[in-house]
């Protein structure tokens, strides 16, 4: 096993050990960068120089007896909405195309603190508003989507080009590429991780959070981003697994069902209590999703809207300006509804511990493919499929966390999402460590892409 396949993790161990390097290490990944980033294209910007003196400079801290940490030496990527001082923050958009960060965001201070090696910056779909990411590939084919909008940084943990990664998550943006490219993606509490210098697309939906190859390493990057332990272990015994009787496993492809029903099925065998439920208010999640994240985005773009209209990509635009159209009533009753399905799925996990169901509806979709047709005749565009099933842990605020439990015919990894209670990370995390377990134990874990 080359180093760059190595997990956080055991690349931790290792580092730890003695008997890896972080320049090794960090070596490793740069040159699998070389050798795959043009087929991926998951980077805005690569630091390689950089990024060898901070691996050299951790090398000397650790070999002194200073070593701060699991993350110490080990190389990692930031989407590129993230801050840090001296570097462009572009947000994969010509608007932003002279930015330079004044200061690190709390987040990329927080990582650097505990000794974690930059990279360089990842591609986001611009500005974070879109599902797809179109600029990079998949890791896994090169013909479909990479998901988004933090496609680049899914797509570098999952091909070996950062052991780590973050992104952010608006409407399932980290989940979504986590799913589609076969990693870990957590979603964490609303509130928990600081988005201080971190653009934003809507405020009072972003989230920041880890893209890992493992349960166990969302957890190692979730305490260097809180400064609090977060264990993924303990089991699944004695947990509560909601299994939802409707919204998220409606107009889902058979074969990602099967794929959830089958990793929810092991949990019980491992001493979990599976519980139907119901999901609340299931009708107005994309209603309340769309109300509350369109009039945000074009309030944060409101002035460049106005005076460099022809920067954004049209796609991004068209969603601009119509948010801009938005009534204020429209807004307020989102506001309502965001509420009243924070009180319903409060009163659900009083039932339950968390909820298992399928990340998102299908596989990664053909490049090229803007819709998705379902067999009861529902013509719905990819974005919207994609989101549908994400955004409920978004407008409520709840952790959520998405990992890899099969594949499809085709190859292509299908994700499994599991909703924890604000701030139960710990226990999403020992959930998702038991299915993680169980699923290798049917099959071996997928090697890096590309």
């Amino acid at each position: 096993m080359e180093p760059y396949e190595l997990t956080l993790a055991d690349a931790a161990g290792a580092i730890a050990a003695g008997g890896l390097s972080p320049t090794e290490l960090t070596g490793s990944v740069l040159d699998r960068i070389e050798a795959v980033e043009p087929r991926l294209n998951a980077y805005v910007e690569v630091l390689a120089d950089d990024a060898r003196r901070a691996a050299a400079a951790a090398e000397r801290e650790i070999a002194a007896g200073r070593r701060r940490g699991p993350l110490h030496g080990v190389p990692m990527a930031l989407k590129d909405l993230i801050d840090v001082a001296g570097l462009p923050t572009t947000a994969s958009s010509r608007v932003r195309e002279h930015h330079v960060a004044e200061r690190d965001s709390t987040v990329a201070a927080r990582l650097a603190e505990a000794g974690a090696v930059l990279l360089g910056k990842t591609h986001t779909h611009e500005f974070a508003y879109g599902l797809t990411t179109p600029q990079t590939r998949n890791a896994r084919s090169a013909d479909r989507v990479a998901g988004g909008s933090s496609g680049g940084s899914a797509v570098a943990v999952a091909a070996g080009t950062a052991t780590f990664a973050l992104g952010t998550d608006t409407g399932g943006s980290i989940r979504v590429p986590a799913a589609l490219n076969g990693v870990v993606g957590l979603k964490p509490t609303y509130g928990l991780v600081p988005v201080d210098g971190v653009v934003p697309l809507s405020w009072s939906l972003d989230h920041v959070g880890p893209l890992t190859r493992t349960v166990g390493d969302a957890g190692l990057v979730l305490a260097a981003l809180t400064g609090r332990d977060t264990p993924a272990a303990g089991g699944a015994a004695g947990v509560r697994v909601g299994v939802p009787r409707n919204h998220y496993f409606e107009r889902v492809a058979p074969e990602v069902a099967e794929a959830v029903r089958a990793a929810t099925a092991r949990l019980a065998d491992l001493g979990a209590r599976l519980v139907d439920v119901e999901i609340p208010m299931a009708d107005h999640v994309q209603g309340t999703q769309w109300g509350l994240m369109v009039p945000e985005a074009s309030a944060v773009h409101e002035e460049t809207l106005r005076t460099s209209p022809e920067l954004y990509t049209p796609d991004v635009r068209l969603l601009l300006e119509a948010g801009e159209h938005v009534p204020a009533g429209d807004y307020l009753r989102a506001q309502r509804a965001r509420a009243l399905m924070r009180q319903e799925w409060a009163r659900l996990f009083a039932e339950v511990d968390v909820v298992a169901a399928p990340t998102v509806p299908m596989v990664a979709a053909r490049a090229d493919q803007p819709a998705v047709a379902w067999p009861d005749g529902t013509i719905e565009p990819v974005s919207d499929a994609y989101v549908r099933l994400s955004a409920p842990a978004n407008i409520t605020g709840a952790p959520a966390l998405s990992l890899p439990v099969g594949v499809d015919g085709a190859g292509l990894p299908i994700g499994m999402q599991l909703i924890g209670r604000p701030f139960g990370e710990a226990t999403l995390l020992r959930v998702g460590r038991a299915v993680e377990e169980a699923c290798a134990s049917l099959a071996p874990p997928a090697p890096l892409a590309a």
